[in-house]
């Protein structure tokens, strides 16, 4: 039995699906069952639901029973009241580790980030990184995927973007000067690297980086983006410093908010890597590409873009 944590999530519901189809046992762990069923990223998979907060190390037991292997992708990105990236990354992985070792469990995988280091003065990318840190000294017999930005169909960092763009007819402001670097990874090919390595005992013990083919400046993503939804704008450079308050107002009035300040702090970070370990699993990754965005992206409405932005939170996995 594999249990995911953060199961109907845009990775972990992947990874379900992708083990499903190959007729593997899963237990798919969500905060709450009704709410994972309502964003349907699992409707019509065989698998046994768990209902656990990463947060509460008492509800984890039982979703831990009889289970040989652990892939944890339950994080955050954004944080909401108490869902802070200390209490969610760091702490909720400790409860996940602690409840692992305690029923038993043999393999442990786990989704960190790509420039995560306990070190660095940015919340997010420390909170992973110490997540990581308690990993390796679990005892576990674990392995740790180190992916660059996700895109894909469900992802929040292109489509985020994408939902901005009815909201600015005339001009798009590129973040920052536009040079900070990224290397965008398929949802499917992170996928393939997550479950290829399951039955690998080469990779115990590994941390792998996993970067797409092309390494691209936040410019040429954004331009993509727009490109993919058919938006034509004239686009600015716009200082980091200028976007801040501005960023700030909107994590204070949105439930939703497209970006915070410590997601624009991540700008500083280059998240590209010259240890690609993606080439172990896929043979040919998926470029973050016009044609492979346009099939998915649609371009949004500016009520659909309110309605995200104002309206509830995403429904927590």
């Amino acid at each position: 039995m594999i249990l995911v944590t953060g199961a109907s999530g845009a990775l972990g519901s992947r990874i379900v699906r992708r083990l499903t189809a190959r007729g593997v046992p899963v237990r798919a762990m969500v905060r709450n069952r009704a709410w994972a069923e309502a964003e349907g990223r699992l409707a019509g998979l065989s698998v046994e639901w768990a209902e656990g907060d990463v947060t509460q190390p008492p509800t984890l037991g039982a979703a831990m029973r009889g289970v040989e292997t652990v892939i944890h992708t339950a994080a955050i990105a954004i944080e909401r009241g108490t869902r802070t990236y200390e209490a969610v990354n760091y702490q909720g992985t400790v409860h996940v580790v602690d409840a692992a070792r305690s029923a038993g469990v043999r393999r442990f995988v786990n989704i960190c980030q790509l420039g995560a280091d306990a070190r660095l003065p940015y919340r997010f990318l420390a909170s992973k990184g110490r997540a990581q840190e308690y990993v390796a000294a679990s005892g576990l017999a674990w392995t740790a995927h180190r992916p660059s930005t996700i895109w894909g169909p469900d992802d929040e960092f292109a489509n985020t973007f994408a939902r901005l763009a009815p909201l600015t007819p005339l001009v798009f402001p590129i973040i920052g000067d536009g040079r900070a670097k990224f290397q965008p990874v398929w949802v499917e090919d992170v996928v393939t690297a997550v479950v290829g390595a399951l039955d690998d005992v080469s990779t115990v013990g590994e941390e792998l980086e996993l970067g797409g083919p092309e390494v691209l400046t936040l410019a040429e993503i954004e331009r993509r983006t727009l490109a993919a939804v058919g938006a034509r704008r004239l686009m600015i450079p716009t200082p980091v410093p200028v976007l801040r308050p501005v960023v700030w107002l909107l994590s204070v009035v949105l439930p939703a908010p497209p970006v915070t300040p410590a997601l624009l702090d991540l700008l500083a970070v280059d998240n590209t890597t010259t240890r690609n370990a993606l080439p172990r699993f896929v043979r040919e990754p998926r470029p973050f590409a016009v044609e492979y965005l346009a099939p998915y992206m649609r371009a949004f409405r500016v009520g659909d873009t309110l309605r995200r932005f104002f309206g509830r939170p995403a429904r927590p996995t």
